[in-house]
């Protein structure tokens, strides 16, 4: 079971959407809707650390010394300027 990002589709503008994780089968169709409160809801596309490389040349992944997060992971999104 993997663990999948989804947040809520706003129906005005201005609201915010809520996000919330759901452990589901790779072979599960996305969700449509929350499945406590109905709303609309699209999978989020999150970045991880996972290294897709093979043989002994892979380098480690970074680590973050820093607390902060954000929905792209530090890049370019202009929350990490400074």
């Amino acid at each position: 079971m993997a663990t999948y990002v989804y947040e809520t589709i706003p129906a005005r503008a201005g609201k915010r959407a809520k996000r919330f994780e759901i452990k589901q089968s790779m072979k599960d169709a996305p969700l449509t809707r929350h499945p406590d409160t109905g709303e609309p809801v699209r999978r989020v596309i999150t970045g991880g650390y996972g290294l897709m490389g093979v043989g002994e040349k892979s380098t480690p992944a970074p680590s973050r010394s820093s607390s902060h997060s954000c929905c792209c992971g530090g890049g370019g999104c202009g929350c990490h300027s400074g």
